[in-house]
Order: structure tokens, then C-alpha cells, then sequence
């Protein structure tokens, strides 16, 4: 019995090795047969990663927007009621401001700022698009196509969003040297939250880009080591409509057309030329002190906060006239805040006599407050080693708040039902 199974083993072993030669595998040209399923459930994640990404993003904006108005109303009837000819001329008529602005948010933008993330996810679909041995592959997901137009819509809304953000930035702005020594404090820090959470809702929303699942790693690893995508990337890429990436072979005809101009070497030389060898001592110290100053304000602006992946200033500049909450751009899951809890008693000799077993899930409603559940099981092992008796002890529920006093303390607030 046991040699037919050793034969049966070795038939299915060499059965597989034969099969496996057959198969195309990726090289540093193309990708394989095999890959194909992979591949599809990327173009699956991406459609369903824009696709949640687009709705989250209309749904926050059209929020962030109505609120705003909303604010803005309260304003200007509280400003009439001082001076009506001052709040017809700061608001004019802000329904219609608002409404002009969704109009014009409604026409189709390009991208213009640079995420590396978005990026990537969209050049690689042209890729997979464009590529004819690649289309065969996955033209049976039927989701290419679809998936292109939800990052295409992904990339404008993100675009629209940007313009939003300057549009409450400089609202804001606007309405704080209008309305300032007017008694509209409490008012102008409501604006001034509202336009800071947004800015970073959408900085928390560009973040889930570069949240790749394992299926999106993988396929992005194994594009990134063939050549036609590497090419397809230093062609295609918004990097490369930005830049020239280097080994693009279109910088022959770049540096036919600077054919005439000087050389760094030449410059040199005139400036030597017109400022001796004394001046040139002193042109050299004053670059070193230029360089000097230079480091001195990176050093400040780094300790003025920290900065942010995408480079936007506003993401690391404390707000104005309040305490940021920096859990309210999360998302729920991201809040949540798990424990556990496992504790014994022991008897003599080393025999634990009670174990309780403890889970417990908070939510972070702020960075100095959680609230949350959690349980507990006791279980009981019996009087000794040589008498072991598991049985239930007790059941208990509880909810607990907790805030943040100062530092590492922390006060704490707990009901609980035991059985």
C-alpha cells in the first residue's frame, strides 16, 4: 500500500514539473499566463478602492459645503441686525456664491498636483490597457474599463476638492479681516474649523491611496520589474509630463535644441574673468553664508511642525484659536482601540486556582477621551494538580470613559454587570 502511494506521489510530482515548464512565466519583457488571475483582481480592488473613494469624497464636500453656507447665513443675520448695508456688501447674496461654485466645480478638471500613489494606480492601468499581450488576459474581468473611469473621476474630484480647500481657505481669510472687532469670534472659529477638518479629511482620504492590499503590492512589484513597464512608466507617467525622468530617449532632441547656449564651464570662466581671483575668494564665502541661512530656515520650518507627505504647509501649521482633534479626520475603524486582559491566581504549588480572561474595544472620541466596552470570563482549574475541576466562576460586562489628565494619567470611569 505504502510503495503505490510513494508511486502515485512520484507520477503527480513529475506530472506537475512538466506542466510548470510549459507555462509561460514572467520575464523581463512580459508578464505570464499564470499571473492573469492576479492581475484581475487588481483591476477588481482599484474599481472597488475609487469607487469608495469617490463617494466618500462627494459625500464629505457636499457636507463641508452646506455647512459652511449654513455658517455664513448665521453671519450675516447676526451682522444685519448691526449693520445691514456692511453684511449686504461683505455676503452679497450667498446662496448664489455657493451655487456658482458647485457649477463650476460640475466641469471636468485634469490633475494637476503630483500623488505618487494615484500616480501609479493610474499609469498602471493605461498599462494594462494599452498593452496588447495584457489585454487578452484580462478582458474576461470586464472591470478595465470601468476601473480607468472611477480613477479618472477619483483624480478630478481630488482636484476639486483642492480648489475647495482654497476656496475656504481664502473665505476665511476674507471674512476674518471683514468681521474682525465686530464680536464675531466664537463665529470665525467655527469657519476656521471647519476649513482646517477638511483640509485634513482630505489628507486622510489621499492616505487610503497608499494603502496598497497584498493583491495591489504584488502586481505592482511584478509590473515594476518588467521593462515595458518601466519604459510605459518614464513615458506615460504625470511624473514624466512633469519632468524628464533620466534614460528618456526623446533628451537627445532637449539637447539638440540648448545646442548654442553656454556651459556652466563658460560661466565660470566669464565670471572669473570680471571678478579676479580676490573676488572670487569673496564670492565663494558669500555662497557659504547664502548656504548657511539657507539650513537655518529649513531647521525652523521642521521644528515649526511636522510635515506632510504631499507637501502641503497647511498640514503641519497649527490652527488658529483652537486645540485641533486629530482623531476627527479618521476613519471609525482607525479610532477604535482594542485591549486584553488575562489574569491568574494562584493557589499552592505553582496551581493557578481562577484565570480571567478580559476583551475590550474603545473609540477614541478625541486624543484625551475614550469611550468603550468590554468583557470578562472567570474560570475556575479546581483545587489542585491532582484534582483539576474547569468550571464557569463568572460572566461580567462593562463600559467605561476615560480621559486624559496630564502626561501618562489618565482618569477613568467604569460601570459594570456581573453573573
Amino acid at each position: 500500500m505504502i510503495n503505490r502511494l510513494l508511486t502515485l506521489l512520484c507520477l503527480l510530482l513529475t506530472h506537475y514539473a512538466v506542466t510548470s515548464q510549459d507555462l509561460p512565466r514572467p520575464s523581463g519583457d512580459s508578464l505570464g499566463i499564470t499571473d492573469a488571475p492576479v492581475v484581475a483582481k487588481y483591476v477588481k480592488d482599484i474599481n472597488a478602492k475609487a469607487d469608495r473613494l469617490n463617494q466618500k469624497l462627494d459625500r464629505y464636500t457636499a457636507k463641508a459645503l452646506r455647512k459652511v453656507q449654513k455658517q455664513e447665513d448665521g453671519i450675516k443675520r447676526k451682522l444685519a441686525k448691526i449693520d445691514s448695508l456692511k453684511a449686504i456688501a461683505v455676503f452679497g447674496n450667498t446662496e448664489a456664491r455657493y451655487k456658482q461654485l458647485e457649477q463650476r466645480l460640475q466641469q471636468a478638471k485634469s490633475v494637476q498636483q503630483y500623488l505618487p500613489a494615484f500616480d501609479t494606480l493610474n499609469t498602471s492601468l493605461k498599462f494594462l490597457q494599452q498593452n496588447p499581450q495584457l489585454g487578452s488576459i484580462i478582458s474576461g474581468s470586464g472591470k478595465l474599463k470601468e476601473a480607468m473611469s472611477k480613477a479618472n473621476g477619483l483624480g478630478s474630484r481630488l482636484e476639486k476638492a483642492e480648489d475647495i480647500k482654497k476656496y475656504l481657505k481664502e473665505r476665511k481669510q476674507y471674512l476674518r479681516e471683514q468681521l474682525q472687532n465686530l464680536g464675531f469670534a466664537r463665529e470665525l472659529k467655527k469657519l476656521n474649523k471647519q476649513a482646517y477638518y477638511y483640509s485634513e479629511q482630505l489628507n486622510e482620504y489621499k492616505s487610503l491611496l497608499k494603502d496598497h492590499k497584498k493583491v495591489e503590492r504584488k502586481v505592482i512589484d511584478l509590473l515594476s520589474k518588467t521593462k515595458m513597464f518601466q519604459n510605459f512608466m518614464r513615458k506615460n507617467s504625470m511624473l514624466a509630463s512633469l519632468f524628464r525622468l533620466p534614460g528618456d530617449p526623446n533628451d537627445a532632441v532637449s539637447l539638440a535644441n540648448l545646442a548654442g547656449l553656454q556651459t556652466r564651464a563658460q560661466v565660470n570662466s566669464l565670471i572669473l574673468q570680471q571678478i579676479g581671483t580676490n573676488g572670487q575668494a569673496q564670492l565663494q564665502q558669500n555662497i557659504q553664508d547664502a548656504q548657511s541661512q539657507l539650513q537655518q530656515l529649513k531647521d525652523k520650518v521642521i521644528k515649526a511642525g511636522k510635515s506632510s507627505s504631499d507637501g502641503d504647509p497647511d498640514s503641519y501649521r497649527e490652527p488658529e484659536g483652537f486645540k485641533p482633534n486629530q482623531q476627527k479626520a479618521k476613519s471609525f475603524l482607525k479610532r477604535l482601540e482594542y485591549g486584553t486582559n488575562l489574569q491568574t491566581q494562584k493557589a499552592s504549588n505553582f496551581f493557578p486556582v481562577t484565570s480571567d480572561i478580559g476583551l475590550s474595544v474603545g473609540y477614541k472620541v478625541s486624543d484625551k477621551s475614550i469611550i468603550g466596552i468590554g468583557g470578562s470570563y472567570k474560570m475556575g482549574w479546581g483545587s489542585s494538580w491532582k484534582n483539576i475541576n474547569i468550571t464557569s466562576q463568572e460572566v461580567s460586562l462593562r463600559s467605561f470613559i476615560d480621559w486624559k489628565l496630564k502626561g501618562s494619567f489618565w482618569l477613568t470611569s467604569a460601570t459594570s454587570l456581573r453573573h
